[in-house]
């Protein structure tokens, strides 16, 4: 089985970060894993997007052109890749700035009101995490073991006080 992610966004919702947490999801669940960052020169405020592969056999090619998953984090990014993903697919979307009419009567749409739950939440600036958490919900075998050890090797020692917030911030999307 290989599951193909998208996740787009702009610089600075932690896209990079986020593509990262699911790669090391995938390595704790033991399969083949590749994450490929991508960037504009202006970094916060550009444009950002990571391809996450995860599979049980090896990867022939760490491009996601055809994404089975795809996060839209802003209005650009989804106008951007609505039409690349794999028919069957799901397009999750952040939807406290998309409220786009949908085109495709092929994939599924998934609304997450990723950044208004981390605001409510005193978790601002963790809309990513919340994205990841309901995101969780397509990928097999993601249970509290493997969320807990990826978080463990996301969250780079010096910013360990960050750890707790992050976990908080997926379960808050698993919820949604």
């Amino acid at each position: 089985m290989e599951t193909r992610i998208l996740i787009a966004g702009f610089g600075g919702q932690g896209i990079l970060f986020m593509g990262k947490y699911l790669a090391y999801i995938g390595m704790a669940q033991e399969r083949q894993v590749s994450w490929l960052p991508s960037y504009g020169p202006e970094m916060r405020g550009g444009t950002a997007q990571c391809g996450v592969i995860l599979s049980d056999t090896a990867i022939g090619s760490p491009l996601v052109e055809e994404p089975d998953i795809l996060a839209a984090m802003n209005l650009p990014s989804f106008l951007a890749f609505e039409k690349s993903v794999k028919p069957g697919g799901t397009l999750y979307y952040d939807s406290a700035f998309i409220t786009e009419d949908f085109s495709r009567s092929d994939i599924q749409y998934a609304a997450v009101p990723a950044t208004q739950t981390a605001e409510d939440n005193g978790l601002k600036g963790l809309a990513n995490m919340v994205m990841a958490g309901a995101l969780l919900k397509s990928l097999p075998d993601a249970g509290d073991g493997v969320i807990e050890t990826a978080m463990k090797k996301t969250v780079p020692e010096r910013k360990r006080e960050m750890f707790d917030a992050n976990m908080r911030a997926v379960k808050l999307g698993q919820s949604l």
